[in-house]
């Protein structure tokens, strides 16, 4: 009982002292994505909202310090607030928006990625649930972050101000926060992540291949091979990790990265099109108008006003 009533209040402070060394490693740097010299760490400081970024995230462990955010992942929405943490176990592309900032109570996140080996090897010391059957889970899950975890990012972030104690302390806290989720309310999503045969493990597998080969044409039946598993098992686990079918998740890559072509490259709507492999320029300008909400010229107008 008188952790109940402690917790919240221990959470607050640790929430309070992780914005104070946000705002130290990121005073005058700007608003965006902030690298640190822990390579697997960044910082994300946003003064303004709604603000949103779309691209594919990698595995990480995202959690919000001040403000709010949400993710969209296909047709759903994840929200989560300070003291709350994003686990993407999967590449996906999302949408991200931070929706509560102003330029004087900022939006800041701590963004850690995953190193699924690290990860590996820390479940092969730990033991599961001896009633455990496996399910498919959602390759994107949202929780609260307990003190101890909390504590955990403290210290990491303490370690960019003595940067000669980074190489030997920083991976001992990396492990202790992985540790930390794996014990945590969402530690059975987090495991399968990285354990071998797994069904997260092997559609992750799949979502390699279609990244790899995103601009040709795919059959399912292929990687359901590639998977070991049956056409429509493989499409079962695959919309139940992605939330969305593999012709899908192919179509978000595609559309994705002829905006990056658009925006960096100075390619024409038609050329980019043709790069990603799409046949068709007005089949191109629609499923890019439904995505990213206006067609390719002016949505690639909007961001570089913006």
């Amino acid at each position: 009982m008188v952790s109940e009533i402690l917790q919240p209040s221990t959470i607050l402070n640790e929430c309070q002292q992780l914005v104070a060394l946000l705002e130290q490693h990121t005073n005058g740097k700007g608003d965006g994505i902030h690298k640190t010299q822990i390579s697997q760490l960044e910082f994300v400081r946003e003064s303004s909202a709604p603000n949103s970024i779309c691209t594919v995230y990698e595995p990480i462990i995202a959690i919000v310090v001040q403000g709010k955010k949400e993710v969209l992942l296909g047709e759903e929405t994840y929200r989560y607030g300070a003291a709350q943490y994003l686990v993407v176990s999967v590449d996906l592309p999302l949408n991200g928006f931070v929706v509560e900032s102003t330029p004087d109570k900022p939006f800041f996140g701590f963004k850690l990625s995953l190193d699924l080996l690290l990860l590996c090897d820390i479940i092969s010391e730990t033991k599961p649930s001896m009633h455990h059957k496996e399910n498919s889970v959602r390759g994107l899950f949202v929780s609260d972050a307990s003190p101890k975890l909390l504590d955990c990012v403290i210290r990491l972030t303490q370690l960019l101000d003595t940067p000669e104690d980074i190489p030997i302390i920083a991976p001992l806290i990396i492990r202790e926060i992985y540790y930390r989720l794996l014990i945590g309310e969402q530690g059975e999503a987090v495991r399968q992540i990285a354990t071998v045969g797994s069904n997260m493990q092997r559609i992750a597998n799949a979502i390699k291949f279609i990244k790899t080969n995103f601009t040709k044409p795919i059959r399912v039946e292929e990687l359901a091979q590639l998977t070991n598993m049956s056409a429509s098992s493989f499409h079962h686990h695959f919309k139940s990790v992605t939330s969305m079918s593999p012709l899908q998740y192919q179509k978000q890559l595609r559309l994705l990265e002829a905006r990056r072509l658009m925006l960096t490259d100075n390619f024409d709507a038609a050329n980019a099109a043709s790069q990603v492999g799409y046949e068709s320029p007005s089949q191109f300008s629609r499923e890019y108008s439904r995505m990213f909400g206006a067609p390719p010229i002016r949505d690639i107008q909007r961001l570089r006003m913006a």
